[in-house]
């Protein structure tokens, strides 16, 4: 109970400024008026449709290259799979530092060899959380991929409630971050997370009590995410809002959904496409799923209401308890939690 003696104290301008960046957003009806991709296309490249990255200038193509899959052909393959990708329009390309015990950035660095880093909008994540371990990481990242700088830098595996305050923290890793961005070794910022809306929430809220705009958010975005935990409902929003650039990921559920036998790829991918995303990032394993995903995108046509809403009817009873999307009531899919180690 308040004491009645002293008057209830003014809320701080840091939780207005977190109120105004979160507030009247979640779970209002924002998207409506984002059904139209002309108010976010950005044309297209061979077929490709292209669109914004957040409020930066940048054009990437709706459709990116995941960096993990990378790691399972051999290594010829994958580089010609990378190569065909940024042939063929694709211009985004998505790694990490610890996929595949750096072999998906090996890969990617002998691919960008010959031209072909001026074809790409690079992106990689690092798991450090401190000033040190990002800093590390970060200079392994570039001598892997073979160049100098990276066009996005994420904070991976944001998917415990403490990540915020460490990564903002006193010697945290976003220190090493904005150093990297200063020295032009990384021109945009952003972080990723498959657990929970409630903690990229707390990331974007963290971030606005430092005066600080992430360029990009990665997440789950798939048709069976709608129906449990959702970052469609609860995250994107905010991030259309605060026109932070939205990457989809897993719009197949790293292969789960499909096991749901409710839906077939192309819709899986359609249905990421069809969201307010700057790309919808799927991983390839062969030149066979390149092509999907290139024809998925090329025959992209934003749904009616109707088709949108039989696609959710479709996946809701599969999707109730999150049995297709492990990576949200699991730890199957977090590699920082086997190895904290790389947390720093």
């Amino acid at each position: 109970m308040r004491n009645k003696k002293h008057p209830a104290k003014k809320p701080s301008t840091e939780n207005l400024t977190r109120r105004k960046f979160l507030g009247g957003v979640i779970g209002s009806s924002v998207l409506a008026g984002l059904a139209d991709p002309e108010l976010w296309a950005a044309g297209e490249e061979n077929g490709i449709p292209y669109r914004r990255l957040g409020r930066t200038q940048e054009r990437v193509s709706l459709v990116g290259l995941g960096g993990y899959h990378l790691g399972v052909p051999g290594e010829q393959e994958s580089i010609r799979i990378i190569r065909t990708a940024l042939d063929s329009g694709i211009n985004f390309l998505d790694n990490c530092w610890d996929y595949n015990g750096g072999a998906s950035e090996v890969r990617m660095g002998k691919a960008l060899a010959d031209g072909y880093r001026k074809k790409a909008f690079l992106m990689t994540k690092i798991d450090g959380q401190t000033r040190k371990a990002a800093t590390a990481q970060l200079e392994e990242s570039l001598r892997r991929l073979q160049t100098d700088h990276v066009d996005l830098l994420q904070f991976h595996e944001v998917i415990r409630p403490t990540d915020p305050e460490r990564i903002f923290g006193p010697d945290g890793g976003m220190q090493a971050v904005l150093e990297a961005r200063k020295a032009g070794k990384a021109r945009y910022i952003g972080f990723t997370g498959h657990k929970s809306p409630d903690i990229h929430l707390k990331m974007l809220e963290t971030a606005s009590s430092h005066k600080f705009h992430f360029d990009a958010v990665q997440m789950p975005l798939n048709a069976m995410d709608a129906h449990y935990e959702s970052f469609e409902k609860r995250v994107l929003p905010v991030l259309v809002k605060n026109e932070i650039g939205v990457l989809g990921m897993k719009p197949m559920g790293s292969g789960l959904l499909l096991r749901s036998k409710t839906l077939s790829p192309v819709e899986c991918l359609h249905y990421a496409m069809n969201l307010p995303t700057s790309v919808v990032i799927t991983g390839c394993e062969s030149m066979e799923n390149l092509q999907q995903a290139l024809d998925a995108a090329r025959s992209f046509k934003p749904f009616a209401a109707s088709e949108r809403d039989a696609l959710l009817a479709r996946t809701a009873e599969a999707a109730r308890n999150g049995e297709f999307e492990r990576y949200k009531t699991s730890h199957d899919f977090d590699g920082t939690y086997q190895n904290p180690q790389w947390l720093g």
